[in-house]
């Protein structure tokens, strides 16, 4: 089986991480700071999409300048507050014999490359896709379109676990089902509604619920 991982809110919390840089870019503009429910809803969408609506009509030319600070920022400080979740290790090794381990994130390659290896986890994952820092591949189903494709993974024996409803939507868009977990930043509700064909609110009931895949 091929599992595909999603990165912020799957297998780690980066709120402090994406909070922190994107209060110094706002604060940097002297824009209001970003309350924190906010903040929660740029986790898990990606983020040059998502800053131009959140800056709205007569400011959306600023987003750029806004990714350019919060990058700034990020690869200086942030991506070293991240927090992986308690019992990530355990997990990634119950699945790993016999398994093909992934990341697929919409966050630049860039940066969860940096992230992975700094936290002692890239060991886990036989490569790390995410997307490029011009934007390419930052919508989830390109992402997990150009991964299955390079890797020549078979969708019908591949799997995407993630938090929000771009991942379930992703990888529908590519044939694949996803479990949805419930330690992130989408709800029971949401995940369901996009199509999750699973949700989990425990790293066990995670890798029970894969492990059915695979017997």
């Amino acid at each position: 089986m091929n599992l595909l991982f999603d990165l912020d809110g799957t297998l780690a919390d980066p709120m402090e991480a994406i909070a922190g840089s994107m209060h110094f870019a706002f604060e940097q503009l002297g824009l209001t700071r970003l309350s924190h429910e906010t903040v929660r809803t740029l986790i898990g969408p990606p983020l040059h999409l998502e800053l131009p609506k959140l800056l709205g009509p007569g400011r959306a030319d600023l987003a750029p300048e806004v990714m350019r600070l919060y990058r700034q920022h990020h690869g200086e400080t942030g991506i070293y507050l991240y927090k992986f979740f308690e019992g990530v290790d355990r997990a990634l090794a119950a699945v790993g014999p016999g398994n093909r381990i992934f990341v697929a994130t919409s966050k630049p390659r860039f940066y969860a490359d940096i992230i992975l290896s700094h936290f002692g986890k890239a060991h886990f994952f036989e490569y790390i896709y995410g997307s490029e820092l011009s934007g390419v591949n930052a919508k989830k189903g390109d992402l997990i379109r150009f991964a299955i494709g390079e890797r020549s993974l078979r969708p019908e024996e591949t799997v995407m676990i993630g938090d929000r409803k771009h991942d379930v939507l992703g990888a529908a868009e590519n044939g694949i089902p996803t479990v949805g977990v419930l330690w992130g930043y989408g709800s029971d509700a949401e995940l369901k509604q996009a199509g999750a064909r699973a949700t989990v609110d425990t790293w066990d009931a995670l890798v029970g619920e894969l492990k059915k895949n695979t017997a």
